[in-house]
Order: C-alpha cells, then structure tokens, then sequence
C-alpha cells in the first residue's frame, strides 16, 4: 500500500482469515503447526517464510513491525518487550568484545548504564562526545575500532537537539553504523533515516501506545543489520508479547492526530513557562530561544510533547513544586494522554553527582514535562499554580 502516513498507520494489516475480519485478530499462541515433516523441516531451515514460534515471529508482531518500517522508511525491523531490550539487543547483536561506541553524552539513564557497567564487562568501551560540539570535534572521538555512532534526538530529559544530518556524514565517512534513538519524536515527527540513520530504536510505551498501557520497543532499519539482531533476539528471548503488539498496532491508527495535539499543547504550554517570572529558562524544540531551533525545524515536523525548564530554587524548590501539583501526574513515565511531571534531580538523576547531572543538562531547578492532551487551559493553571505556592 502507498499512501500517507495517516492512511497507511489505519489501512497496514495482516491479510484477512476466511472470517472477514475488520480488525486484526489477536494471535494469542506460543506456536504454530506444520502440515507434515517437509513442512516442518523447511520451516526451521527458513527455506519457507513462516511463522514457527511467538519468540521468532508472530502475525501481530509482524504487523506491528511493518507499520513502523512504513512510517520510519526502513527495510526491515525486530519488535522487543521493552524500549531497553531494543537498546540492549541491538548493541549486543552488532557489537563485539574489542569493539568501541561513540554516543552523545546526552542519553537515557539505563543507556548509561549499559554503557559504563555492564559493557565494560565484555571490553566494549564508550567514549561520549557533548551534544553541542561541532562536527570535527564528534569526529575526534573515533577510533580505529569504533563500530557505532549513537545518539537520541531530543534527548532524555533536557530536550536537547543534535543535527542527525551531521551525524549521518560522519557515520558515512568513518563507515560506522549510526543508530538514532527516535522515541521523543516518534516516526510521524521525524525520520533519521531519512538523515542518514542506518538503525531506528523506539520506546513504544510512550508515545507510540500513547495511554500507559503496554510496555514495548522496536528497532528498524537496514536489512542486514536487523537479521543479526532478529537472530540475537530469536535465541535471547526479549521478543514483544502478541497482545502488546496488537495495542501497541491499534495505538498507531491514532499516532498522527494525538501527536498533533500533544504538540499544539506542549507549544502552549511552553510559551507560557517561557514567559514566568519563576522559571529561569525553558527548553522546547519549537521555541526560537532553543539554542538548535533551526536543527530542529530542519528535522522535526513539530515540537513534540516534552519541555525541559529551571524552577527558581534549585532542588527544594522543584520538591515543592511536585508536592504543589494538582491535576497533572507525578510519573516516571512520558508520552502519555495525562500530563506528567518529573523533577529529575530529586528522583530519576538523584544518585548522579551534580557535576554529572550538569553534564547533561540536568540542573538542581529542571522539571520535565510531558504534555498530555488535556486541555491546555487546565494545564497551565494547574503548573502555575504549584510554582506560586
């Protein structure tokens, strides 16, 4: 089918059973039988394309994969339990004891962690690169046996933008693989591959489901790259549960237009913070203060839904203004239809010291907000109200 991200996210499914069915079914099976032993046999040889077990593949995975691959432009792609098993899966299929990653310093806590402790156990080594440096600097980093460039764009929790453009030519010219963790943006914001990503990792817990509901993850890109990861994951075990699949497939019909108001509201909602006499700063891809707001309206096709800014007050003040909140959520999570807030000093970075926060844009005072699709009004009024407490 060919047709606009919109058409494509409602009209992609698995062909219809003789029953006639309007919506995918669910295929809540462990496996799957054969007609006879030829079959069997060339089932597991993969001479036949088929399904042969829920670990390897099933229908509502596969699904679920292919509508992915549509939105993002890639060839092929593997669907995982969690956001993390895409993370980690992909890093443990491609890399190799020796081998060394380069990553912006900017990324997801449990990215760190993979990268500083567990990593090391196995010789794979990280060197990080800021996320405002130039090219030549990011260039600097690499060596001879560096395999992966990696990056998220915006980044987890302060929101920063890096230019994937850039990125794509250096992991061009060096011969690395660049894998692009998309998960802020979504496949209807942004498409590294597009930028020259040669991987595309997602959360789909947050945005892609859109409601808290299900956890899941995904990694699409290159043919040749996912069949490696498909094989780690195959005999691993960190396949995505046929009933995610299927929410996380129905969540998708919706992607576009929920993503649409998120990001009206967050915009809002920004302006409005930008604008408080409490709040030292604020960071939004489509503010025109963004230190990389060009990168981003070069890249992105709206703002999304997080806003990073600095209450004034340091950790005491962002305490008392999660114990002021009213409405919206005090949650780990983001993506979701409620709005969330976060102060990442006091609970998700609280073990960081403060010069290892400060690396990544973290600061005594930053909040994290992700924008729900209440309406904007009661947002507002309920983030001013607990930072005038």
């Amino acid at each position: 089918m060919s047709g606009h991200f919109e058409t494509n996210a409602i009209r992609e499914h698995l062909e219809r059973t003789s029953f006639q069915e309007h919506s995918t079914p669910l295929y809540l099976t462990s496996s799957f039988s054969f007609e006879d032993a030829e079959d069997m046999r060339a089932s597991f040889t993969e001479e036949k394309e088929r399904n042969i077990y829920s670990r390897f593949t099933n229908p509502n995975t596969t699904e679920f994969i292919d509508k992915i691959c549509k939105m993002e432009g890639a060839e092929s792609g593997y669907a995982f339990a969690t956001g993390m098993a895409a993370v980690f899966s992909t890093f443990a299929a491609l890399l190799d004891s020796g081998d060394h990653i380069v990553s912006a310093r900017s990324v997801f806590g449990s990215t760190h962690t993979l990268f500083t402790k567990y990593f090391p156990k196995w010789n794979i080594t990280t060197s990080y690169f800021d996320i405002n440096e130039e090219e030549a600097n990011i260039e600097a980093f690499i060596q001879p046996n560096t395999k992966i460039l990696y990056a998220e764009s915006p980044t987890n929790p302060g929101v920063d933008i890096i230019d994937l453009e850039m990125l794509g030519r250096i992991a061009k010219k060096h011969n690395l693989i660049l894998v692009i963790d998309n998960c802020f943006a979504t496949p209807y914001i942004q498409q590294p591959i597009k930028f020259g990503a040669d991987l595309v990792i997602h959360s789909a817990t947050k945005l892609i489901d859109g409601q808290g509901r299900v956890l899941g993850g995904i990694t699409v890109g290159r043919s040749d790259l996912i069949r490696e990861i498909y094989l780690f994951a195959r005999n691993t075990g960190p396949a995505l549960s046929p009933f995610n699949a299927w929410v996380l497939s129905k969540s998708l019909e919706t992607l576009a237009i929920r993503v649409e108001k998120h990001c009206e509201n967050a915009l809002k909602v920004a302006e409005f913070l930008e604008k408080h006499p409490n709040v030292n700063w604020v960071k939004y891809p489509f503010l025109k203060s963004h230190l990389k707001y060009e990168i981003a309206k070069k890249q992105m096709k709206l703002g999304g839904n997080i806003i990073a800014f600095e209450i004034k007050g340091g950790i005491e003040a962002g305490r008392k203004f999660l114990n002021s909140i009213k409405m919206c959520s005090l949650s780990a999570n983001l993506g979701d239809a409620k709005t969330i807030v976060t102060h990442p000093a006091s609970t998700t970075h609280s073990k960081l010291s403060e010069a290892d926060r400060l690396e990544v844009s973290i600061t005594d005072g930053s909040v994290r907000v992700s924008v729900g699709l209440e309406h904007v009004d009661d947002v507002i009024n309920d983030l001013n109200q607990a930072l005038i407490s």
